[in-house]
């Protein structure tokens, strides 16, 4: 089997749009989420350890979300590229999809796409300021097939502005808006039917993980071993030793 970079990487499946890439800082996504409509009484913060229990206890739980980067390793698109054959490109769309998402057509948007995900879906969604530009958006969106929900991120003009002075607040230099980078964002979220689901713009459609107890948060051990660990496994198990891994939690705000 061919191994082929999955498409939101560096490039969507059409050219057109572009934004500079976001940097994985909470300080950047705390901004552009405020900016687009999110309630301060959540906050993305940092993730040191997955595994530390003391580390683990400074966060603001529940962890209702996470946004995990990660490097487009030989084994990573491997194994991505065997199991998108195996699934149907979904065309879902409506109030009852168990989470929405969001189909990537913008370059370098991996990012956007990944705290949308994080923010749209769960009960994070309730916090959503009414008559927000996200709230606009949302209420655009839910009704369309992914083609069309694209087109409206494409369109919005907000969503842009919001995105482009975010991605110029990092701790990094700036980079331009050509440049590609060799790490990616998805999400990993609780859907309407209590299961985990892991969200990614650039795959044929949501992946669902299986299922979570009730009170199992996005931190919980079920949670990170169908999740964000399955990652770092295969990397160990092919001793590629790459470990640029960073998560990003969404949750109660410290304020």
């Amino acid at each position: 089997m061919s191994i082929s970079t999955p498409l939101p990487v560096n490039e969507p499946k059409r050219p057109g749009k572009k934004f500079i890439m976001l940097e994985s800082n909470p300080h950047v996504m705390n901004q552009l989420s405020y900016a687009l409509g999110l309630s301060s009484t959540l906050a993305f913060h940092d993730v040191y350890s997955l595994t530390d229990p003391t580390l683990l206890s400074f966060l603001s739980r529940p962890a209702l979300a996470l946004l995990f980067v990660f490097p487009a390793t030989p084994a990573y698109l491997a194994a991505y590229n065997e199991e998108q054959a195996t699934i149907p490109t979904y065309r879902g769309s409506g109030a009852n999809e168990p989470v929405i998402w969001f189909k990537q057509t913008i370059g370098n948007a991996c990012g956007l796409i990944g705290l949308l995900h994080c923010v749209c879906n769960g009960v994070e969604r309730e916090s959503i300021t009414s008559g927000s530009e996200l709230d606009k958006l949302l209420e655009q969106a839910i009704p369309l097939t992914p083609d069309r929900r694209a087109k409206v991120l494409e369109d919005s003009d907000a969503l842009e502005a919001a995105h482009m002075a975010a991605a110029r607040t990092g701790d990094s230099a700036v980079p331009d808006v050509d440049a590609h980078g060799d790490t990616h964002y998805l999400a990993f979220v609780r859907g309407k039917d209590g299961c985990l689901w892991e969200l990614e713009g650039g795959s044929k459609g949501p992946v669902k993980r299986g299922a979570l107890e009730e009170g199992e948060d996005m931190l919980s051990e079920r949670a990170l071993e169908m999740g964000v660990r399955k990652f770092f496994k295969r990397e160990e198990e092919t001793g590629s030793g790459e470990m640029r891994f960073s998560v990003l939690m969404l949750g109660p705000s410290f304020e």
